[in-house]
């Protein structure tokens, strides 16, 4: 079944139904632009299929990686 991203709370029902009853399928969301919904197809255990590159790295890619990664570096050059 495809889902758009206006159809989660569909996607939650059909996704415990097939669970309940243990059938074999897979659920992909569709047309997925933004991060929450990205974020909402991982909190519910679904692939994301159709989502655009920028927003998928606006997922992975936020100030706080940046600084948190740079300060990483920077603490694993003091030790050598």
């Amino acid at each position: 079944m495809i889902f758009q991203p206006t159809d989660f709370p569909s996607l939650k029902k059909y996704a415990l139904i097939y669970d309940n009853y243990n059938f074999e399928t897979q659920i992909l969301a569709a047309s997925v632009r933004h991060t929450m919904h990205i974020l909402e197809c991982a909190k519910n255990r679904r692939r994301c299929h159709y989502c655009p590159s920028f927003s998928y790295h606006r997922t992975v890619k936020t100030p706080l990686t940046d600084s948190g990664l740079a300060q990483f570096l920077a603490d694993a050059k003091k030790l050598g």
